[in-house]
């Protein structure tokens, strides 16, 4: 596969108008075709594995919040990067899931050519899925490369997103008490 996407980057160099057999240009076709692929790995994974049995029986019942987990991921609609911040809530209901599977949930989806509201959703479902919680709620912030560096080329635009499931849609208290939490340092 690596060899297939390498040939369609040298391609798209030599329709550019560029040598890719120049110095500079010689090994961008190796190179691009891997980091698209790491870009992309999000298709090679599962929660099942992703997740790894990391869910544990817990009588907590209070909101557990997950703030500022790092972002990268592609626009579907022209391959440039979005970068940003997550923030997850849920309300465990007698299971709660391994810190770290918050972030690894997170690359799963964002590993994949994506639009931000479809990836908000997907980790919103998935958590609720995996922890069976009273509520989750997550909200992400990021900035599109595709605003920025072409068409109206706004630099300092950020695009938020949120979805608000269970508890966290049906009370707004809870809502707030969450959209509060995350603005707080």
């Amino acid at each position: 596969m690596l060899e297939k996407i390498a040939a369609h980057y040298q391609e798209i160099i030599a329709s550019l108008g560029e040598d890719p057999g120049r110095e500079g240009l010689a090994d961008t076709p190796v190179r691009a075709a891997k980091a698209m692929q790491f870009l992309t790995q999000g298709y090679e994974q599962n929660i099942k594995d992703v997740v790894n049995g990391a869910i544990f029986e817990s009588d907590s019942d209070q909101m557990v919040i997950v703030k500022d987990i790092e972002l990268y991921s592609l626009c579907e609609h022209h391959l440039l990067p979005f970068i940003g911040k997550c923030h997850i809530a849920y309300l465990p209901n007698g299971k709660v899931l391994g810190l770290s599977k918050f972030a690894r949930i997170v690359d799963m989806f964002a590993r994949r050519l994506q639009i931000q509201e479809k990836l908000t959703r997907q980790i919103a479902e998935t958590v609720l899925e995996e922890t069976q919680a009273k509520g989750v709620a997550v909200v992400i912030e990021a900035q599109h490369m595709c605003m920025m560096m072409r068409g109206v080329q706004k630099q300092n635009s950020v695009m938020n997103s949120s979805v608000m499931l269970g508890s966290f849609r049906e009370s707004q208290a809870t809502r707030s008490e969450f959209l509060t939490l995350i603005k707080s340092r």
